[in-house]
């Protein structure tokens, strides 16, 4: 057994020397990572303590699980857990199969010039911050000169005067539509990239056999994708509890804020605007074990059910 170890040991040693400056390539990498990523986690022990940035981490008294109890005795807490859930599953199952649909779509395009064009246009979004997509959404949705609200009062979906920003039982359906708008170009990506690993010859293969077009997608394109598909789900599932705070803080109101409040935005309100720090740090450790425990259990459920799993 020690033979082996130390055989191991050396061939590792081995590779690594081989490797070397691969190695010094991932350096900077690993140091931004340490530094960002691990180090602060220090930081998680404030949110047992009644933390003051004069007394510090060191000093500041110990308080144990006292945050965590007011926490979850907080109905503003509850609500916005129940909100982050809502909006994290509508987005997940109307936002999860959009990019896998776009990308089975381009991937049948015959004229690439065409393709080409259509990538670009829906990769664009991504790159524009949702300080200026909500700026456009209040311009096409304002009750008076609002493009869009012109449009749906013609067709008499809503009535006139309607302030869709600032309607409650709006704010969902909004949320998911630019969410689903801004991410489906730039997550198709990678499924684009994996459809472009699949060998030809499957598909050649198809057409001898008379597989229609449809057929060709159900039965090559997408068993070929579920290695993907999964792992991209396992991440969704264990994202459920966080949600995207830049676009959550910037379409709340004050018609809207109890749809709006969710749990980044309660943990930024409750620790940086209030200066409650330790309690808004308990929010996020609360969100960081909540999404272990879904990822994990998706991971399991995944590993089950399809033999695919991320560890």
């Amino acid at each position: 057994m020690r033979s082996l170890q130390a055989a191991s040991g050396r061939s590792f040693a081995k590779r690594f020397w081989l490797q070397r400056y691969l190695m010094l390539l991932t350096l900077p990498a690993v140091v931004w990572m340490i530094v960002f990523n691990y180090i602060p986690m220090y930081g998680v022990v404030i949110a047992f303590q009644e933390y003051t940035p004069f007394q510090g981490f060191l000093h500041s008294p110990w308080i144990g699980l006292a945050n965590f109890r007011e926490l979850f005795n907080d109905p503003t807490f509850t609500q916005s857990l129940t909100n982050t859930f809502k909006i994290s599953i509508a987005k997940l199952v109307f936002g999860f199969p959009a990019p896998i649909i776009l990308a089975l779509l381009l991937n049948e395009l015959v004229y690439k010039r065409f393709k080409r064009i259509v990538q670009s246009l829906t990769y664009l979004p991504h790159f524009v911050s949702w300080v200026l997509v909500v700026g456009f959404m209040y311009t096409l949705l304002d009750p008076d000169t609002g493009v869009v609200t012109r449009l749906l009062e013609a067709l008499g979906m809503i009535g006139p005067d309607t302030m869709l920003m600032g309607d409650p039982k709006a704010f969902l359906p909004l949320v998911v539509f630019t969410e689903v708008w801004k991410s489906i170009g730039w997550n198709s990506i990678i499924y684009l990239a994996a459809i472009a690993g699949i060998d030809p010859q499957l598909y050649e293969a198809g057409v001898m056999d008379g597989a229609n077009r449809f057929q060709r997608i159900w039965h090559i394109t997408l068993p070929a994708l579920k290695p993907t598909i999964v792992i991209l789900l396992i991440l969704s599932i264990g994202g459920l509890i966080n949600s995207n705070f830049d676009q959550m803080y910037l379409m709340q109101n004050s018609m809207t804020q109890d749809a709006a409040n969710v749990l980044s935005v309660y943990s930024y309100e409750m620790g940086l605007v209030l200066g409650r720090f330790s309690y808004g740090t308990a929010v996020g450790v609360f969100q960081s074990v909540v999404a272990f425990i879904l990822m994990y259990a998706a991971n399991y459920g995944s590993r089950k059910l399809t033999k695919e799993s991320l560890f």
